[in-house]
């Protein structure tokens, strides 16, 4: 491994992404802090003495299963450690046969779980890695010279010649771009996206606003892609026209199934579409440009088009920011580092050099054929489409280019669903996203953000009705800011590390970020009023978003930390302060609203745990109070009862203003409330019942030092 990815900053912060994300390490001070506490630790039970044999029968015959042994049997442990069991399956909660059947199913579509120690072998090898990583990068070359064109010729059809130089800018740009981020790899060997390389060289704000340029981007390519792949469809069959929208929505539930079953299977299942769309450009280059040789390269004169606009440089930059389009995907590699296999970011950096290589091929291919064909945008069917139809008058080949090319387009979004999941797993693991996208599923892929992509993406695409044409002005903004700041992050980068070479990588990564710069704000200034202005706006609502999601969880880590007994957090006297068992000031308080086998069994069950025990009976008149104590007195009387009247015959509202007055008469008490519940076995039976029992724990919940517990009941059917 090269000199530049050995140490500092991204080994510690670029960890391996496995399941045990979701569980962080105790730093040095908590786990000081946690011996301290035990020192002082008074158990009144040996760990031995138990009532029940905890590592069910490993030494003898294991226990009968339970009335939901069909569903979850005891014998699903296996023991790999001798004071270990190991679940050897998923296990399927008690439930409906409703339920039971949507498992079922689920497994069906999404495959059956994979386990954590699978985790290396779920990654990708090169030949996989570049269609899944470049379906983004690539299939843009099928809108990106499109989307130019379509700018250009609102000054005439004479100012079409510019696409050749524009072509060129961009081609040097890509080059640019894509040299850089084959530095940033090996600097950054455990994940180079923009957000973790502006965030550790220019600053946390820098890193959330390429985070959020990065955001939006991958949800406007799943939209643009499918558009683009949908309009594909369309304009080899006009009939499906009036169904762009239900596609759209259809294929981005597709790609959501196929990303769900796993990073190696959704990448099995994407590696033919991409070469075949390779193949099928490549063979039109070659029969077009062969055509063009035989006539000298003279190209054809355009159909005549008459000026919308004058051509100024304002015209000029927007189409060559609209080209720019085309280079949207080529952070995906240095984004998904550690989904290669190993060597990491030898694997991934050569995988980059094969995509640039096939991107300036491609995209500077097609569009000096469209200049030599003398062919221009058109309503109703694509320049990509115009160009099969006149270099493969005849044969199968034009249907098989459109059909490669619509599938690429519509698989072109799987590039987002490899990375996004991926940007909110190291977002949530430095507390600036919901902390639910650390959590692999069942197949060892990100789901909630999975799930959370295809729901915004849907959106968008629905909103805007699935016209390409309307999303392109919303594109080049956030991914160029990405862009921008990821080099500008790596110039830092090598001023700090300085290390051999260091002038040479810092002039290249200089060179990236101000091409990506300028057309940053070109994109930005030349296409706000089309649409632009909405991702100028998002970008800093998200950073603010972030930090505030990040405030939040940098309190909740202050709260819940480890601390020394004696500077343990919360005011004196009060019970959230308590982690020693000696400290813990027990009342047990039992809300009985009729004398019954539930509210019996609650009642016993608080005497059982041998605490002080106050019983709580909620009155909607004198009358049935007074009966109620008669009832309470047949009964035996044998714990103490309060007896509250409600008038207004609410329950929920004094019953829980009540507990907060105890506990503001003893702030160092702990409130246990058992509760009697009935558990009913059919769905259909709710609405029969009041439900009060979950109210009272929804109201008792934001009240502290209250611990509710309930006391189940169940019903036979």
């Amino acid at each position: 491994m090269g000199a530049a990815a050995k140490g500092g900053d991204e080994a510690e912060r670029g960890t391996v992404v496995t399941p045990s994300a979701e569980f962080p390490p105790l730093g040095r001070e908590e786990r000081a802090a946690l011996g301290r506490i035990g020192e002082r630790w008074r158990e009144p039970r040996r760990p031995d003495d138990l009532p029940v044999d905890p590592t069910l029968g490993r030494s003898g015959r294991p226990p009968q299963p339970t009335r939901f042994g069909r569903l979850a049997p005891i014998e699903m442990f296996t023991v790999e450690e001798p004071d270990e069991l190991v679940a050897s399956g998923p296990a399927h909660l008690p439930g409906s046969r409703a339920g039971r059947l949507l498992s079922r199913a689920r497994r069906a579509l999404f495959g059956p779980p994979i386990s954590s120690a699978s985790v290396l072998y779920e990654r990708m090898r090169k030949l996989v890695a570049l269609p899944v990583l470049s379906s983004d990068l690539l299939s843009s070359v099928a809108y990106g010279p499109e989307a130019m064109l379509g700018v250009l010729v609102l000054a005439g059809g004479s100012a079409l010649g510019l696409s050749l130089p524009l072509a060129g800018l961009l081609v040097v740009l890509m080059i640019a771009v894509g040299v850089s981020y084959r530095q940033t790899i090996p600097a950054y060997p455990h994940g180079a996206g923009s957000y973790i390389v502006a965030g550790d060289n220019l600053g946390p704000t820098a890193g959330l606003a390429a985070a959020a340029g990065l955001m939006l981007d991958y949800v406007l390519t799943v939209s643009v892609s499918v558009a683009a792949g949908v309009g594909a469809v369309t304009s080899a069959l006009p009939g499906l026209a009036p169904l762009t929208v239900p596609l759209g929505v259809l294929v981005i539930a597709v790609l959501l199934a196929g990303n769900l079953r796993g990073v190696r299977t959704a990448g099995n299942l994407f590696v033919l579409p991409t070469y075949a769309f390779v193949v099928a450009v490549l063979a039109l280059l070659v029969v077009g440009y062969a055509r063009a040789a035989g006539r000298g390269f003279a190209p054809v004169s355009p159909p005549p088009v008459p000026a919308a606009e004058g051509l100024g440089l304002l015209l000029v930059l927007r189409a060559f920011s609209s080209g720019a389009v085309s280079m949207t995907g080529i952070e995906a590699v240095s984004n998904a580092v550690p989904a290669f296999r190993p060597t990491e970011w030898r694997n991934a950096r050569t995988t980059l050099g094969w995509m640039v290589a096939m991107l300036v091929t491609l995209f500077a291919g097609l569009v000096g054929l469209i200049h030599l064909a003398g062919l221009v945008p058109r309503p109703g069917e694509t320049l990509l489409s115009q160009l099969g139809r006149v270099t493969f008058p005849t044969g199968p080949w034009y249907v098989l280019l459109q059909a490669t090319t619509a599938l690429i387009l519509l698989l072109a979004a799987n590039t987002a669903f490899n990375d996004f999941p991926r940007l909110l797993f190291f977002m949530a693991r430095d507390g600036h996203a919901p902390r639910r996208f650390l959590h692999m599923g069942d197949r060892l892929a990100f789901s909630n953000g999975l799930v959370a992509l295809s729901l915004a993406a849907g959106l968008i695409f629905v909103a805007f009705r699935g016209t390409t044409a309307s999303l392109i002005p919303l594109y080049a903004v956030g991914v160029f800011l990405a862009f921008t700041l990821s080099q500008a992050g790596m110039v830092v980068h090598w001023r700090r590390r300085r290390g051999r070479g260091w002038r040479r990588r810092l002039a290249v990564n200089a060179v990236g970020a101000t091409l990506s710069g300028l057309v940053l704000l070109t994109a930005a200034v030349s296409k706000f009023a089309e649409g632009a202005w909405v991702v100028v706006v998002a970008v800093p609502l998200l950073v603010l978003l972030f930090r505030r999601i990040h405030r939040h969880y940098a309190t909740l880590n202050e709260a819940l930390a480890l601390h020394p007994p004696a500077t343990a957090p919360g005011p004196a006297g009060s019970a959230e302060g308590e982690e020693l068992p000696q400290e813990v000031r027990h009342l047990v308080v039992v809300p009985v609203a009729r004398l019954n086998r539930a509210s019996l069994r609650a009642l016993a069950y608080a005497a059982s745990l041998g605490q002080p025990t106050l019983a709580v009976h909620i009155a909607p008149e004198e009358v049935e109070a007074d009966r109620f104590r008669e009832q309470w007195q047949a009964w035996g009387d044998h714990l103490r009862l309060e007896t509250i009247v409600s008038p207004y015959r609410a329950v929920i509202g004094p019953l829980a203003h009540y507990l907060e007055a105890l506990r503001s008469t003893r702030p160092e008490l702990t409130l246990t409330v058992i509760v009697p519940e009935v558990v009913l076995r059919r769905r259909w039976h709710r609405p029969l019942h009041s439900r009060a029992e979950q109210r009272l724990r929804a109201a008792l919940r934001a009240l502290p030092g209250v611990v509710v517990t309930s006391v189940p009941v169940h019903l036979a059917e």
